[in-house]
């Protein structure tokens, strides 16, 4: 177990998993379980190990919950690190297939990131203010008029949340309808 856990500890520390996707509503670059994929493949081959991730349902009520299992292995021993999820059954605009495909993909995503200890605290979730700042600046300067949320700016609202953004950073920039601030609360929650 011992050689399994240096060759893990390699991996942890040479790893550079880079964030290849790009949030236009919030601004940021963020990783995604592709990305981590990709780059713990050199280190297969050259540690012999084997990385495999694996998921089950393991609660249906009040959500489904989807435990999602990285596993790192040399054929005798293992180490692995574990996620739940939930699976959030009442987003709009997406098929229940999608839903699930959602959540596993976050599940792969915080377990590989236990696993190889993969630090998020620079991903924009843990230190991007959304604007926050800037809007605090400029509300200072010269009070700004919140713009009305146009259709387009509606959907980037909705991908922004459904990545895991927050609804405030949304209310702070624009100026929201009622059934425009329910909608977004729902898919936010």
């Amino acid at each position: 177990m011992k050689e399994l856990n240096n060759k893990l500890a390699q991996v942890q520390t040479k790893l550079k998993a880079k964030k290849s996707s790009y949030n236009s509503f919030g601004k940021y670059y963020f990783r995604k379980s592709e990305d981590i994929l990709e780059a713990i493949k050199p280190f297969l081959l050259e540690l012999d190990v084997t990385v495999t991730i694996q998921e089950r349902i393991v609660e249906l009520q009040p959500v489904p919950m989807l435990e999602t299992t990285a596993i790192f292995t040399d054929g005798e021993d293992l180490i692995s690190a574990t996620a739940i999820v939930g699976v959030d059954l009442n987003q709009k605009g997406m098929q229940t297939s999608q839903q699930f495909g959602a959540a596993s993909t976050y599940g792969k995503k915080y377990a590989l990131g236990n696993l190889l200890l993969i630090d998020d605290t620079e991903d924009a979730d843990a230190s991007n203010k959304h604007g926050k700042g800037a809007a605090v600046a400029a509300a200072v300067v010269a009070p700004k008029q919140k713009q009305k949320l146009s259709a387009e700016a509606y959907k980037k609202a909705k991908e922004y949340l459904e990545e895991g953004g927050k609804i405030e950073a949304i209310k702070q920039k624009y100026e929201l309808t009622p059934v425009q601030t329910e909608r977004l609360e729902q898919i936010a929650e």
